[in-house]
């Protein structure tokens, strides 16, 4: 009759093709992102014509650090989870230095400031006039968004 057969395990074994995989998928971090918009948000947004690049590099979504082919793929990005979540997470200040050295007992805890983003604005509204805003949200008004 024989043995019943052992299930092969397909990936077991892989680890250099799950290290390549990880690197191919890695994002800029939120802390470039950071620096991004609060230095060069308007060079970003109008950039020369690269041939290398997704739509010729002139649909780049600020938040996320990604291309998009044409106007109405970056629109529909705009109402995606992913970039959401992205909203989301760059509402903290970053992580900074100064902090991990009070984390280590160098310092007093300072609470990272909230601040309110708004997604990019269009290219017509940014010749109009409508540019990338960092504003700080006072303690006050956070918590009258909580509740």
């Amino acid at each position: 009759m024989g043995k019943p057969q052992r299930r092969k395990k397909m990936h077991f074994g892989d680890t250099h093709l799950q290290r390549r995989w990880r690197t191919r998928n890695r994002n800029r971090d939120l802390d470039l992102i950071d620096e991004d918009l609060q230095t060069k948000s308007e060079q970003l947004i109008h950039q020369n014509v690269d041939l290398e690049k997704p739509g010729f590099a002139q649909f780049y979504c600020i938040h996320c650090a990604k291309y998009f082919i044409d106007d109405h793929s970056i629109q529909a990005h705009y109402k995606t989870k992913v970039h959401k979540r992205r909203m989301k997470a760059l509402e903290l200040e970053p992580y900074t230095i100064e902090e991990s050295e009070r984390a280590a007992g160098h310092g007093s805890f300072k609470q990272p400031l909230r601040r309110k983003i708004e997604t990019q604005p269009s290219k017509e509204e940014f010749a109009s006039g409508k540019r990338v805003t960092l504003e700080v949200v006072s303690s006050k008004e956070e918590n009258a968004m909580e509740s």
